[in-house]
């Protein structure tokens, strides 16, 4: 689960601070566990600041406190604030841009290595798929996604192309086009080596920093019509 820290402190030594910050980033290259972080300034009051710093859990923010660059760099911090700054620590349960990156990995990884540990990392376990295609369009878990993937896998070389994304509240859409190379069975047809695309969309419903639900609208069809599984209809 994605972990932010909040960083409340006065200083009337704003751009002593920031040279400060800038060396510990440079010095804690490759070592800092932070992947995101923002700094406000109070409009009503001009020495009040406020650090707003994300990691992509509580764990990963506690190996971030224990490096001797992060203790060094808040003891200079401390002489440069006006008394004690104060932190508010949040886990992260909503977050739209963080549901964009799960199903952004979705197409840029999973579909693309079928690593089950991605899946596990980006999907909760009793993950709900919905797919309009399929006789059974309630699946339930990641070992059915799994399946699923695989299933895809073995009869394409394919690759996703995230056309747009949109997200509100706990939901993210996206719409894709998927390109592929027909070269294993699929629906009792060999291998062809023909090349093939559709156009679809995925929504996928996230609590709690995970994928729980998922529904999938694409265009088969067009597909077995490239394939030639609908023959007297036009390719």
């Amino acid at each position: 689960m994605t972990f932010v820290q909040i960083i409340d402190y006065k200083t009337s030594r704003q751009d002593d601070l920031t040279q400060l910050l800038d060396r510990y980033v440079s010095q804690s290259q490759g070592k800092r566990t932070v992947t995101h972080s923002i700094v406000g300034k109070d409009r009503e009051n001009e020495n009040h600041y406020v650090d707003v710093v994300e990691f992509p859990s509580y764990e990963e923010a506690m190996k971030n406190s224990q490096l001797p660059e992060t203790d060094k760099m808040f003891q200079e911090m401390v002489a440069l604030c006006e008394g004690m700054p104060s932190f508010t620590n949040l886990d992260v349960v909503r977050d739209e841009h963080l549901n964009k990156m799960l199903a952004a990995r979705m197409f840029d990884e999973l579909a693309m290595s079928g690593d089950r540990s991605v899946a596990e990392e980006i999907f909760a376990s009793d993950y709900a798929d919905h797919d309009m295609v399929k006789a059974d369009t309630n699946a339930q878990g990641i070992d059915a996604l799994m399946a699923d993937l695989d299933m895809w896998r073995s009869a394409f070389e394919m690759s996703f192309t995230k056309n747009q994304q949109i997200a509100e509240g706990d939901f993210v859409t996206t719409l894709w086009t998927w390109n592929a190379t027909h070269t294993g069975e699929f629906m009792g047809l060999a291998p062809t080596g023909k090349k093939v695309s559709a156009t679809g969309s995925t929504t996928f419903r996230c609590k709690d920093g995970m994928i729980a639900e998922g529904w999938w609208h694409y265009d088969i069809l067009s597909v077995m019509r490239q394939l030639g599984l609908m023959e007297g209809m036009p390719a």
